[in-house]
């Protein structure tokens, strides 16, 4: 019988090793549950909301929610004038200069040219003209913004893996009283192949706990001060292929 003796250093990393894979792996599963509910109430994930009939059977879906010390009305222009080279997502700074490099940071203001009034079949883009945008599928102010898309799959992934994806955003707000309000984020996605869902779920899935996240508290921060709209002197996007001159 051979008898291997363990040194006291060996047995001590192996502990501290074993400490961090667990805190790392415990972490991400926290990651992955605040990903997909952080903010948002059992009742708030178990509603049924306009906008899920068009992802019918979703592999992904995510609730995010946010109290506002601001009225729904207050909010509802916050959300008309997202998208890229608009007035951004409202994600915090570091998150647009690591993530959207391209794109222009988020205005801590309204402006009165990119605020709009917002119709079924308008077009969000979310990306430069031609790559990735948003269809306005339905618009009650203030209520209700449901954001539609099948243009979010990383270039040339279409033609070479056959990748697609089928995903909304559904914003909803209710009214609070004492002129407060809650801001309710539901996104419900399916895509193909298997491995590319897999993908979305192992790494978008736990960013959204601060993209996510991060874009609802950026619009609560942004609504509850109150910041009177002003020109930014940006030109907003007009088609998907060109800007206004």
């Amino acid at each position: 019988m051979i008898l291997v003796r363990v040194s006291p250093r060996a047995d001590e990393l192996h502990r501290i090793w074993s400490a961090v894979a667990s805190a790392v792996t415990a972490g991400y599963v926290l990651l992955q549950l605040f990903g997909r509910r952080a903010g948002s109430t059992q009742d708030e994930r178990q509603r049924k909301l306009p906008g899920d009939e068009l992802v019918a059977r979703p592999q992904i879906v995510t609730d995010h929610a946010v109290t506002l010390e601001a009225a729904s009305p207050d909010i509802w222009p916050w959300l008309t004038q997202l998208g890229w080279h608009l007035g951004g997502y409202y994600t915090p700074t570091w998150v647009d200069r690591l993530l959207f490099p391209d794109n222009w940071p988020s205005l801590d203001h309204l402006d009165p040219v990119l605020v709009r009034d917002l119709h079924t079949g308008d077009i969000i883009p979310d990306g430069p003209p031609g790559t990735a945008w948003f269809v306005v599928e339905n618009a009650d102010a203030p209520r209700s913004l449901v954001l539609h898309s099948t243009t979010h799959v990383p270039a040339g992934w279409r033609e070479r893996f056959g990748v697609s994806i089928d995903w909304t955003w559904s914003f909803h707000l209710i009214d609070l009283p004492g002129s407060r309000a809650r801001l309710h984020l539901r996104v419900r996605g399916t895509m193909a192949p298997r491995w590319f869902a897999w993908i979305y779920q192992l790494l978008i899935v736990p960013a959204d706990y601060v993209t996510a996240l991060g874009m609802l508290r950026g619009i609560a921060r942004r609504a509850e001060a109150h910041t009177s709209p002003r020109p930014s002197g940006r030109i907003p996007y007009t088609r998907l292929t060109e800007v206004t001159t």
